[in-house]
């Protein structure tokens, strides 16, 4: 099969080198690509993720099989759409339904239809309405721009004067642009948070082993909200028995209300829970995998990822398609200072090979590229996810740091502290 994967981060490394095992791939290309991605003996192809048309007409040129979009982006352009037309496989939800990310309000409003648990909320479209509401909602609440913004897009204020401060700036000073012309301010959910993915197929919803995102920039969940700094999987919160009980809950319904509205929901939906004492509640939903939660997935995945991907998009996925390593697996990211904000980049990037020879350990590129001499430099604010595997989680944090170690990046930095929360946890059993 000729395959296309969309996207130059660490999620589209991981999902290459994973497609890439199957005896089904015979030549994947990646539109744009990274450093890492080039690599693994695929070919890097000068493409947008936005660029719709030019990938169809890629796509038709090299009778392409399979289209796999790695970030939300070209779903929420109507990706899957246009590949349709053109008579091409796509492993994600067409554009209505890619709204459930592309739009908060949507997402709130299916899931209110789906009678699934969330935190309450208004949306609003002007100051004047933003700061009623929260006045109305009161302390603590949470601030989120409707569109996308990149996974920054969501304050939690916890004064009323946060709050008003983090509507001016979206709807007034329009810090996140058009995605933050319409803002949902909702109730802050207390608890623990996890994430769940779940293939879909259209039809019904198969949960992944649970995975748990750190957003925070630094130790202890302290500063701002990055894209992740790391994630693991499995997360002891979660069992993979309850997460399939909550998946009944959370995903399936909402599988359901857009099967009655004519479109089929086929790709991954990712649930982002909020463990409350009153049960899990639903954050928000992704419609891809998460960044850097895909990395320890496709670590502990023993199954053919293409013949998944096929399965879901012919609809006739099943239960035991999806096998996975009972071992642990834990993923760091090393970023560049200043990161989420303003950061340097073409920092030179050693240590890779030492990193990638220990046991169980594979770093996937983020925000990287290969200079004309041979030397991987960073592009972005998150450089590198290094990913190990153990046999608990304590074997897995201990090796993917043992990686770290290994690697010589100026000016970045990363978490210390990943996993931790499971291994209190775990602890406290």
């Amino acid at each position: 099969m000729q395959i296309l994967v969309l996207g130059s981060g660490g999620r589209e490394h991981a999902l290459v080198w994973k497609l890439a095992q199957s005896a089904l791939a015979a030549k994947i290309y990646v539109a744009p690509g990274n450093g890492g991605t080039a690599l693994e003996g695929v070919e890097n192809v000068p493409y947008k993720v936005d660029d719709i048309q030019g990938l169809v007409r890629f796509a038709k040129e090299k009778a392409i099989d399979l289209v796999v979009p790695g970030p939300e982006l070209p779903l929420t352009l109507g990706i899957v759409d246009a590949m349709s037309k053109a008579g091409i496989a796509c492993f994600g939800p067409d554009q209505y339904a890619a709204q459930l990310e592309g739009s908060k309000a949507f997402a709130k409003t299916i899931m209110q239809r789906a009678s699934v648990p969330t935190a309450d909320c208004l949306v609003v479209s002007s100051l004047e309405e933003a700061h009623a509401a929260i006045a109305r909602l009161g302390a603590p609440l949470v601030v989120k721009a409707d569109g996308l913004a990149a996974g920054k897009g969501v304050v939690v204020c916890q004064s009323l004067d946060e709050a008003h401060a983090a509507a001016d700036a979206m709807l007034g000073q329009h810090t996140f642009g058009h995605a933050g012309d319409r803002l949902v301010i909702e109730e802050c959910l207390k608890g623990e948070e996890v994430s769940l993915l779940c293939f879909c197929d259209g039809q019904k919803a198969y949960a992944l082993p649970s995975a748990q995102d750190h957003k925070a920039a630094f130790d202890h969940d302290q500063g701002p909200n990055t894209g992740g700094m790391g994630a693991y999987s499995p997360a002891p919160i979660l069992s993979m028995e309850a997460g399939r009980e909550v998946a009944r809950q959370t995903v399936q319904p909402v599988l359901d209300v857009l099967a009655s509205d004519g479109h089929p929901f086929v790709g991954i939906l990712y649930a982002g829970l909020m463990m409350t004492d009153a049960g899990p509640k639903v954050l928000e939903y992704n419609v891809r995998f998460g960044d850097p939660e895909c990395q320890p997935l496709l670590m502990r995945l023993e199954s053919d990822l293409v013949k998944v991907m096929l399965d879901c998009v012919e609809g006739r996925m099943t239960e035991d398609a999806l096998v996975f390593s009972p071992k642990t697996a834990l993923g760091i990211v090393v970023a560049a200072e200043g990161y989420p904000g303003s950061y340097a980049r073409d920092l030179p990037i050693n240590g890779l090979d030492s990193a990638s020879k220990l046991e169980d350990v594979k770093v996937f590129h983020s925000g990287t590229r290969c200079s004309e001499q041979g030397q991987i430099l960073s592009t972005g604010g998150r450089i590198l996810c290094v990913t190990a595997l153990g046999s608990d989680l304590l074997k897995a944090q201990a090796q993917a740091y043992r990686a770290v170690k290994q690697l010589s990046i100026p000016r970045s930095f990363f978490r210390t502290d990943i996993g931790n929360k499971g291994v209190k946890r775990l602890s406290q059993a």
